[in-house]
């Protein structure tokens, strides 16, 4: 699976999570005060697993550009090889 269809994939099961949340507290028998209070809780608890994740997503890039820098500094490496052997081949003629 790719990063995009992994990142709608969960963005999808996040939303249905909250609607599914936010239904089952509209319907539950409690006063206005308790639902409040549990809507403000819950919100503390969403936005910490977005920060959660937001952290995951940062780390993944991070290793992402790791990669790709160190392919691009491998590929540097055999460029620079490749142009001191044709530059000694060059001077050898």
């Amino acid at each position: 699976m790719s990063d995009s269809n992994s990142g709608d994939v969960l963005l999808a099961f996040l939303l249905g999570g909250i609607v599914g949340a936010a239904i089952g507290i509209l319907y539950a028998p409690r006063s206005g005060k308790e639902t409040r209070e549990r809507l403000h809780g819950l919100g503390d608890d969403l936005t910490d697993k977005l920060k959660d994740m937001g952290g995951d997503v940062i780390e993944k890039a991070e290793h992402v550009v790791h990669d790709v820098k160190d392919k691009i500094m491998s590929q540097k490496d055999k460029i620079e090889s490749a142009f001191e052997a044709g530059k000694k081949a060059y001077e050898h003629k």
